[in-house]
């Protein structure tokens, strides 16, 4: 006698669950142990990896790492220049709980909610989930490599200001601003869409991920400096504007 679908079915979602289980695991355990993240870092990293990759799917997962494997290579990227600097990431570059959520609580929302609606596997809901990420690499990599130009200009008004002023804007690190975006939309799509179909939608992600980036620049030199907001909940809001952008576009366009 055959297995019937709904046992089959079973059996793959329960298969699946254990590789992100473990995998979450491993990459938390070994980010802790690198010191790339801090204790209360590796459990929001493990938490947050697992609700994107259950209720998301493993490839939004495979991103979401990809992005933090390159968020960690730009943070210990001339770490003792940023440290004499003053602009360094923790003790030794590595990141807290705070860090992981500012990064990881849109896309783990968005995943919530395709799960919710069905609509994990839809065109929609990768490119939402895409631009998330890309809004988070546009901003981490534009943060850490743009600390190390000392021409750094506050984006409400292009007067110079300190290196690492929240709301501080360099030529060097909106380059690399565009760059992340780039980077995160073009690997995350490579991922999500099948081989050759590269169309105009790759812009979407790359386009609310920079604008993104210097949203989260202009709250941080208005709601940042006022102190109406923290840095994470800054990252949280340029995120949202970004999904919200790419949410309008897809539903005018697409």
């Amino acid at each position: 006698m055959y297995p019937s679908a709904t046992a089959v079915t079973s059996s793959v979602i329960f298969l699946d669950l254990v590789v992100i289980l473990v995998l979450c695991g491993i990459l938390s355990f070994v980010s802790y142990r690198l010191r790339l993240l801090t204790a209360s870092g590796s459990i929001a990293s493990f938490i947050m990896g697992v609700i994107i990759g259950s209720f998301g799917s493993i490839d939004w997962l495979i991103i979401l790492i990809a992005f933090a494997l390159s968020g960690f290579l730009v943070t210990k990227f001339k770490f003792e220049l940023k440290k004499r600097k003053g602009v360094h990431e923790g003790k030794k570059g590595e990141r807290t709980w705070k860090n992981v959520v500012a990064n990881g609580f849109v896309p783990a929302m968005i995943a919530l909610g395709a799960w919710t609606l069905g609509l994990q596997d839809s065109a929609a809901a990768n490119l939402v989930y895409l631009t998330a990420v890309s809004v988070a690499a546009s901003d981490t990599i534009a943060s850490e490599l743009g600390v190390l130009s000392n021409k750094t200009y506050l984006i409400t008004s292009m007067k110079r200001v300190a290196v690492g002023t929240d709301g501080g804007v360099s030529a060097y690190g909106t380059a690399w601003a565009l760059i992340g975006a780039a980077f995160a939309s073009i690997l995350g799509w490579l991922l999500l869409f099948p081989l050759g179909t590269i169309d105009a939608r790759l812009l979407i992600p790359i386009a609310m991920g920079f604008l993104g980036c210097n949203v989260d620049s202009l709250i941080g030199a208005t709601l940042e400096r006022g102190g109406m907001t923290s840095k994470l909940g800054t990252n949280i809001l340029s995120m949202a504007f970004g999904v919200l952008g790419a949410l309008l576009i897809i539903s005018l366009f697409y």
